[in-house]
């Protein structure tokens, strides 16, 4: 599994893959530079704190996220590390001129999985809307069949034994700026005009090919 949820950045703030500025209108440039340049920074520099000279120091990161779950029961380097995972996975989630609807496999996964694209945008956004204070969303690969995974905090598919796909951020300080509490508005924004379904069919294949591998 590790090779198909592979993330590059191992303690490194790795910008998003366009300019803090190529989202818009749909996410503010001041939207990144808080979310990624402040929050996303900070969970990067107090991973670095945290693992310096100890066991985990010189690890990937996905190695500490997995290693520090600890099957739920989390040791201190898993919140930074996971969120410095995650965050990076939602900032390749999304590209400019996204959303709308994906095509070829993946589609014809999400019409077998989910009975249309229809219901799975209801569930995917209910999830993402439902989801009790801070935590994410994710659109999951499991056992060959998408799923979808609310977690809160920090946690992710990679410590439930699946493959993520795509996720989206519902800590209040990813939205608050561009939607204040409307919460539904920003994950509606998010689906139908920032997703890069050409990033989550690409993970799927990594995901199929880890399976068969």
């Amino acid at each position: 599994m590790a090779a198909a949820n592979a993330v590059t950045a191992n303690y490194v703030l790795k910008p998003p893959p366009y300019s803090l500025d190529a989202l818009e209108p749909h996410m503010s440039k001041q939207t990144l530079e808080f979310h990624w340049g402040k929050h996303h920074r900070a969970y990067v520099d107090n991973l670095k704190k945290q693992v310096l000279g100890t066991e985990l120091e010189g690890n990937t990161l996905q190695h500490i996220v997995l290693n520090t779950y600890n099957k739920g029961d989390i040791l201190p380097a898993f919140n930074n590390a996971a969120q410095a995972w995650n965050h990076e996975f939602f900032w390749e989630s999304m590209k400019p001129g996204g959303g709308g609807k994906p095509g070829g496999e993946l589609m014809d996964l999400i019409e077998r999985d989910f009975g249309s694209y229809d219901k799975f945008y209801e569930e995917f956004t209910a999830a993402a809307a439902t989801q009790f204070g801070s935590g994410w969303a994710w659109l999951a690969y499991d056992k060959e069949k998408l799923k979808i995974v609310k977690t809160a905090n920090a946690v992710n598919p990679l410590v439930l034994d699946s493959f993520p796909l795509l996720t989206i951020d519902v800590w209040e300080h990813a939205y608050y700026l561009d939607f204040q509490n409307r919460r539904p508005d920003y994950i509606k924004t998010f689906m139908n005009n920032l997703v890069s379904w050409e990033a989550v069919t690409s993970r799927l294949y990594a995901a199929k090919s880890a399976l068969s591998s």
